[in-house]
């Protein structure tokens, strides 16, 4: 009994095998029959095709069987193996240049055109602020002031003493006629004179240094003291910013320094609102490449007069270099091949196989390097 079961479980798998087998057979069939039909297929109707199977040495035997046409007999009668017995209409059109476009993009941050900082020039308490955050003032107006009582005081002092040395010279001229007044008395009544004058100018000065006046016309920024405070030379107070017009500045590859000029037309599109495309020109750039980066500085000038943009704002600046001319050609007339790429082009009257090199792509050409002239 042991020995029949064992001879059982030996020969079970070797049937179940013999099956599989004969149920795979047919399968196979089917898929050596479809790669028989199709390989001839596609090195025929595919020409991407031909370079892989030039690769593993199919294209050979297929081309000698007749199967594949030839390069030779495609530039013969290129109609032939499309199924017909003539020559196939094509449509030929002139070969037309195009200059070849350099397109840069860069990604650059903005400010005013004018920025100021303002502080007061000497210590104080402040007294006042005529001015809120985010108001456009004019170049001349008063921003804020500080308690001037001190100041006020000073200058008058000063003027009484100007007035007290301007009779006590009037007086000594006076005398001089009658000679009762020596030449040392006049050149100090004068110098005290000039000293009383150029001390009113001072305190004049230092009490208009109690005023903050705008230097230009922008919007006022945020202001950080309050009334009340004592604020000294090292304390902002606010920032006026004009930005009626914005300078983006922005960094290049070094392998353009030659190539950007000032003057250069730019394209900026603010990264917060996309697709809005602002024309600005090149103003300014720098005089040497960064060593670390490899770029040049750049700045560049946008317009801002509807007042949606601000400073700080981040853009995408796109400048555009126009090249030489090259022959821009259908995209749909570019072939491959297993050299590369190719076009046909019309010489006495036949297609002849002319290898290029792409360029550029453009929406509706490519640019391409090729020998062209007959």
């Amino acid at each position: 009994m042991l020995q029949i079961q064992c001879f059982g479980n030996r020969t079970a798998p070797s049937e179940s095998r013999r099956q599989a087998t004969m149920k795979a057979l047919p399968q196979l069939g089917i898929v050596a029959l479809i790669v028989v039909i199709a390989v001839p297929l596609s090195a025929r109707f595919v020409p991407g095709s031909r370079p892989w199977f030039d690769r593993i040495g199919l294209l050979g035997p297929l081309a000698a069987a007749g199967l594949v046409p030839s390069e030779a007999d495609e530039a013969e009668s290129p109609g032939a193996w499309g199924g017909g017995t003539g020559g196939v209409a094509v449509a030929a059109a002139p070969v037309e240049s195009e200059p070849l476009r350099d397109v840069v993009s860069a990604i650059g941050s903005a400010r005013g055109v004018q920025s100021v900082e303002l502080s007061f020039e000497v210590t104080g308490r402040l007294d006042a602020l005529n001015v809120a955050p985010g108001s456009l003032v004019t170049a001349g107006d008063v921003i804020a002031l500080l308690d001037a009582e001190t100041a006020e005081l000073v200058v008058e002092r000063a003027r009484l003493v100007l007035a007290d040395t301007e009779r006590t010279a009037a007086r000594l001229q006076q005398l001089a006629g009658s000679g009762t007044t020596t030449e040392l008395q006049l050149q100090e009544a004068e110098l005290a004179l000039r000293t009383a004058e150029l001390a009113l100018q001072t305190a004049e000065r230092d009490l208009a240094n109690h005023q903050l006046v705008a230097p230009i016309t922008g919007y006022v920024g945020l202001i950080e003291p309050q009334v009340g405070d004592l604020v000294s030379p090292t304390t902002p107070i606010t920032r006026i910013e004009d930005r009626s017009s914005l300078i983006v500045e922005f960094r290049v590859p070094e392998r353009l320094a030659a190539m950007v000029a000032v003057g250069d037309a730019v394209a900026a599109t603010a990264i917060s609102t996309p697709g809005d495309k602002i024309e600005g020109r090149v103003m300014a750039i720098d005089n040497r490449v960064d060593e670390a980066s490899r770029t040049l500085r750049v700045q560049a000038v946008i317009d801002n007069a509807d007042d949606r943009l601000r400073a700080g704002m981040a853009f995408e600046v796109t400048l555009e270099f126009t090249g030489a001319e090259f022959p821009a050609v259908d995209p749909l007339a570019i072939q491959w091949g297993a050299d590369g790429a190719f076009i046909w082009v019309v010489r006495d009257g036949k297609a002849v196989k002319l290898p290029i090199r792409i360029l550029q792509r453009n929406a509706e050409t490519v640019l391409v390097e090729a020998a062209l002239d007959p």
